[in-house]
């Protein structure tokens, strides 16, 4: 008979198994999902806004600040020429000082459309307001300005007859005033009350209200300027000359002279004879006994430092203007039989 088999035994307690087994088939929990924080994005959008909205403004005030400038300094001469375009105008007007943008120009007279502007002479002050601009340029804002250009070498009476040409002005008043001797010259020789040779040539603007005296002393203080400032009493001083002695050789070289390279030969030449005694032998000198022709900077800087040489006279030898030099009467008449062959004399 067989023998019911025993259960084999395990080599380990039978309640070590049990736990092992309830611990195999338990559920564990899933991993921890990794969580994400939500992008707070709210204060960057408001972040970016407010710049943006600091930047318009910065922007907006700086194309008013523009617009409207700051008007300030003293009135700036400005020629506007006669087909000008809008936009050359602003280019014009920027170079002055007068507009501080041509882009914003350009934009504002867009948006404006002023129409037509006039051509002509202006005056304006540095950082001018655009609105006042356009209605000066369009006529509305203010009363014509003439230009009144003296060139170098005119006589008192010539500068006086351009005065003349000006609307309600005299050329006779002009001479009038400047041979009263109510308008002084610091350069002015004593018991003299001519202007004669004492009138810078320049370019001047005539505003209205303007008279010939007004006009006269803007003259004669714009060549006491310049004079001044380029020394003509200290070179004079070292010259053992007075200052209207080196204004009457300036005036002269003004005259005599065509081309600039002449002028310090031809203040020489008259130094030289003047230190010898000898007559000028000058055109310029039959009309001109206290410099008639109003020097100009060049011929003045001529003057007051003339080129050295020995030479005693000069002769016209070229159609261009140029001057030929001499020191004996014997070149001198070789010179003044080139110039008749060349029908110069």
């Amino acid at each position: 008979m067989t023998q019911p088999s025993r259960p084999l035994r395990s080599s380990q307690p039978e309640d070590e198994v049990y736990v092992r087994d309830a611990f195999q088939y338990q559920e564990l929990p899933p991993p921890l999902a990794k969580t994400r924080r939500p992008r707070r994005r709210g204060p960057i959008l408001l972040a970016t806004a407010a710049l943006l909205a600091l930047l318009l403004a910065l922007a907006a005030f700086w194309v008013d600040r523009q617009i409207h400038g700051h008007p300030h300094g003293g009135p700036i001469a400005v020629t506007i020429p006669k087909g000008a375009s809008t936009s050359s105008i602003g280019s014009l007007l920027h170079g002055k000082g007068v507009i501080g943008n041509t882009v914003v120009w350009r934009l504002y007279t867009m948006v404006k459309q002023p129409g037509p502007l006039q051509s002509g002479d202006f005056r304006f002050r540095h950082d001018e307001n655009m609105g006042h601009v356009l209605t000066v340029l369009k006529g509305g804002g203010q009363a014509t300005v003439h230009r009144l250009t003296i060139p170098e070498g005119s006589s008192l009476r010539q500068i006086a007859e351009k005065v003349g040409n000006i609307p309600g002005l005299s050329a006779d008043r002009f001479m009038a005033i400047a041979q009263s001797g109510t308008i002084h010259s610091q350069f002015q020789p004593p018991g003299s009350t001519s202007l004669e040779g004492l009138v810078f040539p320049d370019t001047y603007f005539v505003e209205p209200g303007d008279n010939e005296a007004k006009i006269l002393n803007k003259m004669v203080a714009a060549f006491d300027q310049m004079a001044s400032s380029v020394g003509v009493q200290d070179a004079a001083a070292k010259a053992g000359v007075t200052p209207y002695d080196v204004i009457t050789v300036a005036s002269l070289v003004e005259e005599e002279a065509k081309v600039d390279d002449d002028r310090g030969m031809i203040a020489r030449t008259i130094y030289n004879r003047l230190q010898k005694n000898m007559k000028l032998g000058i055109d310029a000198t039959v009309e001109y006994a206290i410099g008639t022709h109003n020097a100009g900077q060049k011929s003045l800087e001529a003057a007051l430092n003339p080129t050295p040489g020995p030479w005693l006279y000069y002769v016209l030898i070229d159609p261009s203007g140029k001057h030929a030099f001499a020191t004996t009467d014997a070149e001198f008449e070789q010179l003044v039989r080139q110039a008749r062959a060349k029908g110069l004399v």
